[in-house]
């Protein structure tokens, strides 16, 4: 399959995409190009308009604020994936990014690519989500932020006006020392999880929770963080009663279904996964404690 005809533009600053995005009333952005590129051939998106924002530098880095790493848009997933710093700082993220595709797609896949996309589905968005990110989207004359918790609009569909392009991703860090586990489930490796469940632990000494951060992928239209989940266990002490019991609020979630996998199916796989990564992350806080899970 080919795509349709359109006109390509190569711009070499940040100034220069936005403006074309100004001027142009049904243009695409080509990043990574691993999913556009495809809906191109299938004749899934048909812009008039298609901008590589491949040569542009400005975009292509990773940045330690000391409260946060930044991101550019165009930094690409492989390089996320050898990041020395990503490793340290943000764990979840270089064990979800593990799971992405192939080393072939990771190579040209890119962090705001994904971000843009927003397949439910995805890895980076189920991070980005449960670190409480922040995505820095500019157009012609400013930039806007917008927390990752509003940048959903419904399946597939983030808030970005159609002249707007992501720049930089802010991603908070946790404390040193905290649990963290990204476990999901796809009919084969590679290919996009059916659900996934991204944990984030902060443990006393005690042994008690102060802090929890679970994020279900592939359930709903969008990555959703699981507040009932995190709220039944601050304050309690990690045991695998305790997340076999939590894990199973994720059944109460309102899941979609399609040819893949019945709503029932993505309820059970949620809460399944939610158990094992609250059990995984929990022993990664507390010093290799381990949670013997039925």
């Amino acid at each position: 399959m080919k795509p349709p005809p359109f006109t390509f533009h190569d711009p070499r600053s940040i100034d220069e995409a936005v403006g074309l995005l100004a001027e142009k009333d049904n243009a695409k952005i080509l990043a990574g190009g691993q999913s556009l590129m495809p809906m191109l051939n299938m004749r899934f998106v048909l812009p008039d308009d298609v901008i590589d924002i491949n040569n542009i530098d400005d975009l292509t880095y990773i940045r330690d604020d000391g409260d946060a790493l930044v991101f550019g848009g165009m930094i690409r997933q492989h390089e996320i994936e050898s990041s020395d710093l990503v490793a340290q700082k943000i764990p979840l993220m270089r064990e979800a990014i593990l799971q992405v595709g192939h080393r072939q797609t990771r190579n040209r896949g890119t962090f705001g690519g994904s971000l843009s996309h927003l397949d439910p589905s995805a890895e980076l968005p189920s991070v980005s989500m449960a670190q409480d990110a922040t995505i820095t989207v500019r157009k012609r004359g400013g930039a806007r932020d917008i927390a990752m918790a509003d940048l959903p609009m419904g399946y597939m569909t983030p808030s970005f006006e159609l002249d707007e392009m992501v720049t930089d991703i802010r991603v908070p860090l946790w404390p040193d020392g905290h649990g963290y586990a990204f476990v999901e489930f796809a009919r084969r490796h590679g290919d996009y999880a059916i659900t996934s469940s991204a944990v984030l632990l902060d443990v006393s000494d005690g042994g008690k929770i102060t802090r929890a951060s679970v994020t279900v992928g592939g359930v709903g239209p969008s990555p959703l963080r699981v507040t009932a989940v995190e709220d039944g266990l601050l304050g309690e002490t990690g045991s695998a009663e305790l997340f076999t019991e939590i894990a199973e609020k994720c059944r109460d979630i309102d899941a979609m279904e399609d040819v893949y996998a019945p709503a029932w199916y993505r309820q059970h796989l949620a809460a399944v996964l939610t158990r094992r990564g609250l059990a995984k992350a929990f022993s990664r806080a507390s010093n290799g404690t381990e949670i013997n899970l039925k």
